[in-house]
């Protein structure tokens, strides 16, 4: 992910600025695009993402060009790249539109991601992680303990938990020792709602909000002694359901308008879309 720049509350990784909601996106190594390409690629997420295109509204090309102030063909790239990410699809007669999503589709990101960091900490632990790299991780665990503590008492700097929790789903792929692996994760990282610093925002308004850190960080030092204990199977347990916390807060951020507001990209969620009962235990998330 060219190096990210995450957003408050990000929950589609998304745009680079606090108010976003979306995991601000990073872009793969593999992947790069021009800083101009980029710069449309970031302006045009977060018009969707704050509610200036609707799901389904055409996204007017020449009106982009003339709103971000760059060329069509920086334009054409990055709606070219949000329609691989799922933020915007092909419309038959050309052209692309703002594309809608059901809790279903959130909750199916959210899975796919807990299966392939899963995959990756089943590889990590099987193959071996290098001492240095296993120093590096538990060095930011550390820093995650200093915030979650931090936490308990203030909100204030939540921006350093986001940064610090990417960083270590980050090195969490990158552990598998696959690069084929870790692109993957990345790839799923970036669907929409899918980031792992997804609805961070709605768990600050909620009473639980310390004690659902305190057991996303458990469960963050549990994956990384199962790597380093080469096992394989509880370390992708481990990684499966912590991927499905975001499941749970999902559920019940969908059903509290309150909750809901404090995520603008969930304006992109049918309204009237068939729940996705999916038998999730409730949680503190």
């Amino acid at each position: 992910m060219l190096k990210r720049t995450r957003g408050k509350g990000a929950s589609v990784r998304m745009a680079p600025t606090p108010t976003s909601p979306a995991s601000t996106s990073q872009i793969p190594p593999s992947q790069t695009l021009s800083s101009q390409s980029v710069k449309a690629l970031l302006g045009i997420r977060e018009l969707i993402i704050g509610g200036t295109f609707r799901p389904g509204e055409r996204l007017p090309e020449l009106a982009l060009v003339d709103r971000l102030g760059l060329s069509r063909t920086p334009v054409r790239a990055a709606l070219a790249r949000l329609e691989l990410e799922g933020l915007v699809e092909a419309l038959p007669s050309g052209g692309y539109a703002a594309r809608g999503f059901t809790d279903a589709d959130i909750t199916d990101a959210i899975e796919l991601r807990g299966l392939l960091e899963g995959a990756a900490a089943r590889r990590a632990a099987e193959s071996g992680v290098p001492a240095a790299d296993l120093r590096a991780v538990r060095d930011v665990l550390a820093r995650l303990d200093e915030a979650v503590d931090f936490f308990s008492a203030t909100l204030d700097r939540i921006e350093t938990y986001i940064t610090l929790n990417e960083t270590f789903h980050d090195m969490l792929a990158r552990m598998s020792g696959s690069a084929i692996l870790a692109r993957e994760v990345e790839r799923a990282q970036a669907l929409p709602f899918a980031t792992p610093s997804a609805f961070l925002d709605a768990h600050a308004a909620m009473d639980a909000f310390p004690r659902v850190l305190a057991v996303a960080q458990a469960q963050h030092w549990g994956l990384v002694e199962a790597i380093e204990s080469r096992e394989g199977a509880r370390a992708e347990a481990l990684a499966r359901e912590h991927a499905r916390l975001a499941r749970g807060t999902l559920r019940r951020v969908l059903d509290d308008a309150d909750l809901k507001g404090r995520v603008p990209g969930l304006t992109l969620v049918a309204e009237d879309a068939p729940r996705h009962r999916r038998n999730d235990k409730p949680t503190t998330a």
